[in-house]
């Protein structure tokens, strides 16, 4: 095996490097800020040196640790770890000058550090400015290393108390650029890692086979990171695939099963009930053919090759469709946001006999608010089982114990302790008999349970995540009458709740850190390889458009586009109404935080001004 390569920056009296060296496996290079002459005369200074050297150990002396290519020929910059214990710019400098160190030094370090290397950073209690300080201090007032190391695309991967009492040989000195120690009682040790860069993603074609023909479409914006990933394909060991495979083998011990995904369409055309237009998202397929006079006059001419994707000439950057009354638009489909109206086709089909648990799961597709429950995409599980009329409610019964039992099991296999699942009926059911898809899906609407995880003791419904539901609806089949059970389960927060995950965001991370947690399929607990990530606060006002209804979801959906999924937070904190003129003004607070990549200051404040032009670009307002 190659040797690991370690660099150690800023040492004082070189007791530290003197400790490490002589590990197997292990090439030392340990250097200081100071002279040779300069240092000799500090205590004990001497003596590691010597042993450093006897070992085989490189020490270098006058290294800047801000220009830390300049000190190492090309085949000799790449390092696998990085230790800077207690960096300090020197005497009595404030928090400003060594955040600026700091910086400084992170960028220097991204350019002689293996890709998969990491950086040791010690720090007195309290100067790192992360919770795991105690007592903590106020954050203008710490160094605030997580934020300063994003600016050179680092996050904290690992923290630990730094115990100098359990290091051989080692004593602290430079005490204000003195040969003096210092107080590192609750020091603590910050571990960096290098993050997968933010995307930038371009605009991106789907084909699929729609009706016997292909078909192609421009994915919206906001879901390009999203589409195609594959996560319940056979050969993903994506939690939410495993958690989808654990509970049908759980069902199948109590029902016939029957597997029906591999037929279902992403786009789906068809009349919605008790679903907002606003939160679909909307796609129109145009033929490939030059549009006729007719076209060109009703505001298409660009309406042709079916990628492109518009709507009375009010299409916003996200791909999809702003809808107006009055259009008329041949072709108009719409991603799903559900799988439930694909129960329709199965329940039409011949052969539906009773008992039979069809089972359906795919990513579902919705425009909805930034909150930490909410997608834009999940991957539903969908359940659906056909009973003589009378049996329902023991088969509704069988069905929901099963699913709790299997909930609870996994969650507590992987955690080792027992969950608390509620399972609450929200609304009586209304008896009908129903022969067409539009009163069918009116009636699915209705909400006959849903899973509810307490998320702590308070009792608060928005402290509760809702992973799933059961609904029931009478249909009459062509020989016989039946009533249709569905069960509708969010595959995504169940494997949130049962692994620990407490970001959704996670599950869709390009980082090859997360799935290595879950090797062969395996259902654990994640441990997060991003702690403390740093958040960012930007306020926006504008004026909105005098006589219109200001459409909320789609502020929020510009929003995750230009962001990435970066905002975590839009809050109104101001709404303001001019005497005069009666216009209207409001005010939205962004708070902006990744789970898995670093952020800047920097990025978010290139975001905070491409968000305003968007919004004044594709909802007509105004910035203030």
């Amino acid at each position: 095996a190659a040797e690991r390569r370690v660099l150690l920056l800023g040492e004082g009296n070189f007791s530290f490097a003197a400790s490490l060296c002589g590990a197997a496996g292990t090439h030392v290079v340990a250097t200081c800020y100071e002279s040779e002459e300069e240092v000799r005369g500090r205590g004990r200074a001497a003596e590691s040196i010597r042993r450093l050297r006897e070992t085989g150990a490189e020490v270098v002396f006058s290294v800047d640790c801000t220009k830390l290519k300049d000190y190492f020929l090309p085949e000799k910059r790449e390092f696998d770890c990085i230790y800077f214990n207690f960096p300090h710019c020197g005497r009595k400098a404030g928090v400003v000058k060594n955040r600026e160190l700091l910086a400084r030094f992170f960028h220097s370090s991204a350019e002689v550090l293996t890709e998969e290397g990491e950086i040791h950073v010690a720090l007195c209690n309290g100067q790192g400015g992360t919770p795991a300080d105690q007592p903590r201090r106020e954050w203008h007032n710490s160094w605030q290393i997580v934020a300063v190391a994003a600016g050179a695309g680092f996050i904290l991967s690992n923290i630990h108390p730094f115990k100098a009492e359990t290091i051989h040989g080692y004593k602290s000195t430079g005490y204000r650029s003195q040969d003096k120690s210092f107080c590192v009682e609750g020091a603590l040790n910050h571990v960096f890692t290098r993050s997968t860069p933010l995307p930038h993603f371009k605009p991106m074609i789907c084909e699929i086979e729609l009706k016997s023909q292909k078909v192609s479409f421009q994915v919206p914006r906001v879901l390009v990171d999203k589409i195609n990933r594959g996560f319940l394909e056979l050969s993903s060991n994506h939690p939410v695939r495993t958690v989808k495979e654990k509970l049908t083998e759980e069902l199948s011990q109590t029902f016939p099963l029957q597997n029906i995904d591999s037929c279902l369409s992403p786009l789906h055309q068809g009349h919605l009930n008790d679903i907002c237009h606003s939160n679909i998202f909307w796609i129109i397929l145009s033929p490939e053919e030059t549009p006729s006079t007719e076209e060109m006059s009703n505001g298409l001419p660009n309406a042709v090759l079916f990628s492109h994707v518009d709507f009375c000439k009010d299409t916003d950057t996200n791909g999809w469709v702003n809808v107006q009354e009055g259009c008329n638009i041949p072709k108009q489909y719409y991603l799903r946001p559900s799988l439930l109206p694909y129960a329709q086709a199965i329940i039409q089909r011949g052969a539906f006999p009773p008992g039979t648990l069809h089972v359906l799961s795919g990513p579902v597709f919705r425009k909805c608010l930034i909150s930490p429950y909410s997608m834009p995409v999940f991957h539903e599980m969908v359940f659906v089982c056909a009973v003589n009329r009378g049996t329902e409610n023991s088969c509704i019964q069988l069905l929901e114990n099963n699913i709790k039992s299997s909930i609870d099991s996994l969650h507590q296999t992987v955690s080792n302790f027992k969950l608390n699942i509620n399972l609450q009926e929200a609304v009586s059911f209304e008896t009908a008999e129903l022969n067409d898809f539009a009163a069918f899906e009116s009636q699915l609407s209705k909400i006959k349970y849903f899973i509810c995880t307490e998320r702590d003791t308070s009792g608060s419904c928005e402290k509760h995540s809702c992973v799933g539901i059961i609904r029931t609806a009478h249909y009459e089949l062509v020989s016989c009458e039946l009533v249709v059970v569905f069960a509708s389960l969010n595959l995504d927060l169940l494997a949130m709740l049962i692994c620990g995950i407490s970001d959704w965001r996670m599950l869709w991370t390009s980082d090859t850190r997360f799935l290595s947690q879950f090797p062969r399929g395996e259902l654990r607990l994640f441990k997060s390889f991003s702690l403390y990530p740093p958040s960012y606060v930007h306020d926006v006002s504008f004026w909105v458009p005098d006589g219109e209804q200001f459409d909320e979801v789609a502020l929020h959906t510009i929003a995750r586009q230009v962001s990435g999924e970066t905002v975590v937070s839009i809050q109104l904190i101001d709404s303001f109404q001019q005497p005069e003129t009666g216009r209207k003004s409001l005010c939205y607070r962004l708070t902006f935080q990744s789970c898995d990549k670093a952020l800047s200051r920097q990025e978010v404040a290139e975001m905070q001004l491409l968000f305003r032009e968007e919004i004044n670009q594709r909802l007509r307002v105004t910035p203030r």
